[in-house]
């Protein structure tokens, strides 16, 4: 009784967080003739409410693709339906056709974000709770702690709701990734609970809800491939499974695709506004590889979309390869998670068509990461918020995103108090135990070998400890350096942070912070792809 009632009021701490930021700006607030994020999702309840589905996502005199059209897959439109059925019930002028573009009253603002707390209410808390809850992998070096008598999983669970980047974004910028990423959350951890049709339905779910979820869907075939397949050994009960997750897939979007597959028409259309190769590599400066590349050789000069598109299709192939041969091999639950970063942050870094907000596809993983290894998948966090600091600053979110960044670093500090202590932190644990193995083992030998003089038992004995004492303080400034790069790091983000929000750019350059910060995020994220591939391959 006691620990649900801990649920449910950190669950109702982190809800009062995102509805404080509710009463910020949101994308494209008095900015018309297109007015942003936000008019895009009232439109979609616009234009599903009041045209036939095989309409939603072709061009025609209600429906001009050019103002916000449809461009997520299915269930995001009919979520977009059942929005707009509510929005009708409570006052048609929020979704009439035509007449209700560019709408922004008080009343109207406070039923869009509803909606959205909604959509965290009923997918994507509950998600983080359920894998919270019942992950019973193996704790890596760190014992229960309790805060206020809050618990680990509590503390856990706290923190990861308390992500600011995911927050600003879906309550101040205005979108519902919450929907997709919960189903998400709940896809894994039904798979980390050995429940892979349930996690496969769940998966397509939040396929079907944004296109995006493909980030992870590499990572999901090759672990469930690997947990199954025939060709490592041969099993009936092993096919059998694997032909039922297969079905329980194709049955999955067989009934979400419905009502687009009585035509050729309607279904081209639906995938040429799903994958839009004619907008570019990429749109707004963002975190990635083909960005940073731009400054020095302008792409899109050099080489058509098709080019470009099939360029990074094979590079992100080559990128995500390793961890999902690794994955094939050894079908780990540790591996499953970490794999899930490499191969997001692969798709971020070198795919096509990036956007600034991909960054979240890559920063659940690392939460659900965050209690097995917490100072890498914090520091990862923080900078990830960081690297959209740009778009924050468009949608006149600076104040919230200062307030949000500075009270994530601060609570976890509160809430994580061993997170860069050098005994607790893995830098020498599997150390520690290898020279503790290795002392027993010479003892052993010092006692077995009773002919051998005292100065040579002593030479032994000094040498071991010379060792093993070289190898701890190299270990210990291996460590430091870490922590100086870490401060360093922030110490360049607080930079950054203030000379974005308060200094204009040189007129010649007016894109030259947005470029400095996407560059600087860049080169974090590169780092982070080598850690998390090292960490999964080698460990």
């Amino acid at each position: 009784m006691q620990e649900n009632t801990q649920i449910v009021l950190i669950s109702l701490f982190a809800l009062l967080l995102r509805w404080c930021v509710t009463y910020h700006s949101y994308s494209g607030q008095g900015m018309p003739p297109m007015f942003g994020d936000y008019e895009a999702q009232r439109h979609w309840q616009e234009i599903t409410l009041n045209l036939p589905i095989k309409k939603w996502y072709t061009n025609t005199t209600d429906n001009d693709l050019q103002y916000w059209g449809l461009d997520y897959p299915p269930l995001t439109a009919y979520h977009s339906f059942a929005l707009g059925y509510i929005a009708e019930k409570i006052n048609s002028s929020y979704v009439r056709l035509h007449e209700s573009r560019g709408i922004s009253s008080e009343d109207h603002k406070y039923f869009m974000r509803l909606t959205v707390l909604c959509a965290d209410i009923f997918v994507y808390v509950p998600s983080l709770i359920y894998f919270v809850f019942t992950d019973n992998r193996e704790e890596t070096a760190r014992g229960e702690f309790s805060i206020f008598s809050l618990r680990k999983k509590h503390i856990v669970l706290l923190n990861m709701l308390m992500y600011p980047g995911l927050i600003l974004i879906d309550h101040g910028h205005f979108q519902y990734n919450c929907a997709s990423l919960g189903l998400f959350i709940g896809a894994v951890t039904a798979m980390l609970r050995n429940s892979f049709i349930i996690g496969s339905f769940l998966f397509v779910a939040a396929l079907n809800y944004k296109q995006m979820e493909l980030y992870h869907a590499l990572p999901i075939f090759f672990y469930i491939l690997g947990k199954y397949s025939p060709l490592k050994r041969f099993c009936w009960s092993h096919l059998r499974m694997l032909l039922c997750i297969s079905f329980a897939v194709v049955v999955s979007f067989a009934i979400m695709w419905l009502p687009f597959l009585r035509n050729v028409e309607t279904f081209t259309n639906v995938i040429f506004r799903l994958f839009p190769v004619a907008r570019g590599v990429f749109e707004d400066k963002v975190a990635n590889i083909w960005c940073a590349v731009n400054v020095l050789y302008k792409l899109q000069g050099g080489f058509a979309n098709q080019q470009l598109a099939k360029v990074c299709l094979a590079i992100t192939t080559f990128a995500a390869l390793p961890s999902c041969v690794n994955l094939y091999r050894t079908p780990e639950k540790e591996k499953f998670i970490i794999s899930l970063i490499n191969c997001s942050l692969a798709f971020f870094l070198f795919s096509f068509q990036v956007h600034e907000k991909s960054i979240l596809l890559v920063a659940v993983p690392v939460l659900l990461h965050f209690r097995d290894d917490p100072f890498p998948c914090f520091w990862f966090l923080i900078v990830s918020q960081f690297s959209m600091l740009p778009l924050f600053i468009k949608d006149d979110l600076y104040v919230a995103y200062c307030a949000t960044i500075i009270f994530y670093f601060c609570f976890t500090f509160w809430s994580c108090p061993d997170i860069f202590s050098y005994d607790v932190y893995n830098v020498n644990s599997k150390q520690s135990i290898n020279a503790a193995t290795s002392e027993r083992q010479i003892k052993m030998k010092l006692r077995n070998n009773k002919n051998k003089s005292v100065f040579a038992k002593v030479k032994q004995d000094v040498s071991f400890y010379c060792r093993n004492r070289f190898d701890t303080l190299l270990n210990y400034d291996l460590y430091f350096w870490i922590i100086v790069l870490f401060y360093s790091s922030i110490l360049g983000i607080i930079i950054l942070s203030i000379v974005s929000g308060f200094l204009n750019p040189p007129n010649k350059y007016p894109d030259l912070f947005a470029l400095l910060v996407s560059m600087y995020s860049c080169g974090h994220f590169i780092i982070f792809y080598l850690y998390f591939n090292y960490k999964q391959l080698c460990t």
